[in-house]
C-alpha cells in the first residue's frame, strides 16, 4: 500500500482475506463465548469441548454510543499496557505518514464513517482498517457494557490459514465479491490472491486476471466497469 491511500482502498485491501480469516474463525471455534483480562493480556474462546487461549492479542479500542465515537486504545485514559496497544499505535503512525486522520486521530466521531452508523459497524470497520496495515488478520469484536463494543486482533496457530486450495479460493472470492461492500474489485482481488501468495498477471486492458500457485490456478473476469463478473479455477497436479 502506497500512495495517496484513501480509507475506501485499505478497505478494499483488507477485504477478501479478512474474509477468508473470518470463515476460518468460525469453523476452529464452532460455538463459542469469549473472555479478556487486558491487565493480563489474556484473550481466550471457551468452545464446546475446550479452551482456546490466544497466544497474543491487540486490543484497538472501542466505540461508544455515549459520545458516538471511536477511541484508540493508546488514547483510553485508563491506561492500558503498551504490550497490548503498540499494534493501535502502528495503525496511528501509518495514518500520520498517509495523512489519514481517522487512523491518526486520538477519537474519531462516528459521522466520519456516514450517518446513522452503529457502534459495531464502526469498530467493525476500525478492525477492517487495521489489518492490512499491521499484517494482523484476525479480529473479534464485542460489547463491552451500555452499548460500547471493543475491538481486537488476536492469534493463534490454530487461526493461520491453511495454504491456499482452488476450492477455497474460489469460494472466498465468489461468496466475498457478493457479500462484502467493495469500491474496487480489481483491487480488492488482487490484493487477496497476492497475499495468499498467488501470483497474479493481468491481461493489458484489464479485462481479467490470471492468477498461480503451487495447489491452484484461476481466471478472473471483470467488466467494463471493474466489477467482477465471472471466476474459474482448479488445482494444479
Amino acid at each position: 500500500m502506497s500512495g495517496n491511500l484513501t480509507l475506501a482502498n485499505v478497505l478494499d485491501d483488507a477485504a477478501l482475506l479478512s474474509f477468508e480469516h473470518q470463515m476460518h474463525l468460525s469453523e476452529v471455534l464452532g460455538e463459542h463465548s469469549w473472555n479478556v483480562n487486558i491487565a493480563e493480556r489474556r484473550f481466550e474462546f471457551r468452545c464446546a469441548d475446550r479452551t482456546l487461549v490466544c497466544t497474543a492479542m491487540h486490543l484497538l479500542g472501542s466505540a461508544a454510543p455515549g459520545p458516538q465515537s471511536w477511541l484508540w486504545s493508546w488514547a483510553n485514559p485508563t491506561g492500558y499496557p503498551d504490550e497490548v496497544t503498540a499494534v493501535a499505535k502502528s495503525v496511528r503512525d501509518f495514518g500520520s505518514q498517509q495523512g489519514i486522520p481517522e487512523l491518526a486521530s486520538a477519537e474519531v466521531p462516528f459521522a466520519a464513517f456516514g450517518e446513522d452508523v452503529e457502534p459495531h459497524q464502526v469498530s467493525w470497520t476500525m478492525m477492517e482498517l487495521a489489518k492490512p496495515i499491521t499484517g494482523h488478520w484476525t479480529s473479534y469484536q464485542g460489547p463491552a457494557g451500555s452499548g460500547t463494543f471493543v475491538a481486537f486482533l488476536v492469534e493463534h496457530p490454530e487461526l493461520q490459514l491453511p495454504p491456499p486450495s482452488g476450492p477455497r479460493v474460489i469460494r472466498v472470492l465468489s461468496q466475498g465479491i457478493a457479500e462484502l461492500a467493495l469500491t474496487d474489485h480489481r483491487r480488492a482481488v488482487h490484493s487477496y490472491l497476492t497475499r495468499r501468495g498467488l501470483s497474479v498477471t493481468f491481461k493489458p486492458n484489464g479485462e481479467s486476471l490470471y492468477f498461480e500457485g503451487d495447489a491452484v490456478n484461476g481466471t478472473v473476469d471483470f467488466d467494463e466497469y471493474g466489477r467482477m463478473t465471472g471466476i474459474s479455477g482448479g488445482m494444479q497436479g
